[in-house]
């Protein structure tokens, strides 16, 4: 007999549709409910007594309200990414068929591990990869694998790159002076000196190459840089460059970058997490021109590519260097399973258990094809160039520099005021808007030391948004602004 299709049924197989059926429009339901009690792009109030609502909310006896009840209390406190107003971090909103796709690899649950428990998704990867390969001009050589985000792919890039140039991982017994280097940009993201860490190179182990105002590497200073590993009898194991900073979107010379690699015998990570979302563009594409040259690539399709997370790209230049994470579990992958013609994905992994979240990614290129992500890359662009021409036309607010993807880096500067002040107001204005509701703003520093390095930023990733819905976004701003001083004076 078939047990009940209740809550408590399994999701999968004959019985999982009608267990699920009506969940999920209790689901839906209560994130309709939870958005409208929101009511705005982030919950208004402060974080301890929004942590209080949770903890009174988990301690609430069992019962078959508990699903609508939590699902509305966490769209309640949701910061909406969805929201025109929410534009602070790299975190865009899902696409609503990439949710679906989602869901149906939760309620199937393979794993990527073996062939045995995932024999459609794990041909399914291996296409997808192949494709995604070639769109970043990578030659057929190239394998890759599903990651957790940019700081997976990282992580990997520079595992391997450290056991191209020491193999199997024996650092010990170097001559004297003959560090291990990693040179990557001043901006690079942070998961590069946690990776160095990670690996046993030490997070000193990363030289920070110097950028220009908008962040991007400067050529010229990675030349002097690897030259002073080789004067010091160093040993460059890898130049990162980014394609998309974090914080201004800021391309490195990728050329540049593979031409020094080369030349140095230095294997060359390009960290696309942000970037990479530009292929997807004919118009911005040839942004990135030089990517294809990597020997290891990083991308993340739940920042520019509208999934949900985790939805991170490795992808390596050469099958082959994948040699040092082979590895043989009888019970996953036995040799005999292999030659007989069973696949298997757990060579290619840091990970065991994996989901299938290339799932969400096919279904959504089959749906949209790169033309129509293509068209959403494009509007975002479009946004962030119109919040640029706002933030210029306001007298009260500082524009950073011109946006090259969708990125928008500025602050809120009066006249008269003081580097220190200034600092002290653009971070008081983006928690003003917080502990309201009103917005989500993003705050960062530009490099260098002392006050006055502060800034906004804006990360359009809404294609949906409008340029009305930015302009009152920064009428917010300013407002904050305004308050923010009235504040400051108030206790001078």
């Amino acid at each position: 007999m078939r047990p009940p299709a209740g809550p408590d049924a399994l999701s999968g197989g004959r019985a999982g549709p009608e267990a699920l059926r009506p969940l999920l429009d209790e689901v839906l339901a209560a994130l309709a409910a939870g958005a409208a009690d929101r009511d705005g792009p982030v919950p208004a109030g402060e974080p301890a007594e929004i942590a209080r609502q949770v903890r009174a909310a988990l301690a609430a006896p069992p019962g078959p309200d508990a699903l609508a009840r939590l699902v509305r209390l966490l769209a309640r406190y949701a910061a909406d990414p969805a929201d025109p107003a929410c534009a602070a971090h790299l975190h865009c909103p899902p696409l609503a068929v990439a949710a679906a796709a989602d869901l149906a690899v939760s309620a199937l649950n393979p794993s990527q591990d073996s062939w045995d428990q995932a024999p459609a998704a794990t041909a399914l990867e291996t296409a997808l990869l192949a494709e995604l390969a070639a769109l970043a001009g990578l030659p057929a050589t190239a394998a890759g694998v599903l990651t957790s985000g940019g700081s997976e792919s990282n992580l990997m890039g520079l595992m391997l790159a450290r056991d191209r140039a020491f193999p199997g991982a024996e650092l010990h017994g170097l001559p004297a002076g003959a560090r291990p280097r990693i040179l990557a940009s001043a901006a690079a993201h942070f998961s590069v000196q946690r990776a160095a860490a990670v690996l046993g190179l030490g997070e000193r182990a990363v030289l920070p190459v110097p950028v220009d105002r908008m962040l991007r590497m400067d050529g010229d200073a990675l030349a002097e840089a690897l030259a002073g590993t080789a004067r010091r009898g160093e040993i460059p194991i890898a130049v990162v460059a980014t394609a998309g900073t974090t914080d201004t979107g800021a391309v490195d010379p990728l050329h540049r970058a593979a031409d020094l690699a080369a030349q140095y015998g230095t294997w060359l990570h390009v960290d696309a997490a942000y970037g990479g979302g530009a292929l997807l563009s004919e118009r911005l594409a040839p942004l990135l021109d030089g990517i294809g040259r990597a020997d290891s690539l990083a991308l993340d399709w739940h920042k520019i590519g509208w999934q949900p997370a985790a939805a991170g790209v490795f992808l390596v230049r050469r099958a082959e260097s994948y040699a040092p994470l082979a590895r043989r579990a009888v019970y996953l992958n036995p040799a005999d399973d292999e030659q007989a013609g069973y696949p298997s994905l757990l060579g290619l992994s840091l990970r065991t258990t994996r989901r299938p979240d290339a799932f969400k990614i096919a279904v959504t290129l089959a749906v949209l094809g790169r033309a129509g992500l293509g068209a959403l890359v494009d509007g975002c662009h479009r946004l962030a160039h119109h919040a640029a021409e706002a933030v210029a036309a306001r007298p009260v607010l500082e524009l950073h520099g011109p946006p090259v993807l969708t990125t928008v880096v500025f602050r809120y500067r009066p006249p008269a005021a003081g580097p220190a002040l200034l600092d002290r107001l653009n971070a008081e204005l983006r928690r003003d808007l917080l502990r309201t509701g009103r917005a989500v703003v993003g705050r960062t520093e530009l490099p260098g030391e002392g006050p006055g390095r502060v800034r906004l930023k804006l990360t359009l990733l809404n294609p949906y948004t409008e340029p009305a819905d930015l302009d009152a976004l920064l009428a917010e701003v300013t407002a904050a602004g305004r308050r923010a001083e009235e504040s400051s004076s108030r206790t001078r």
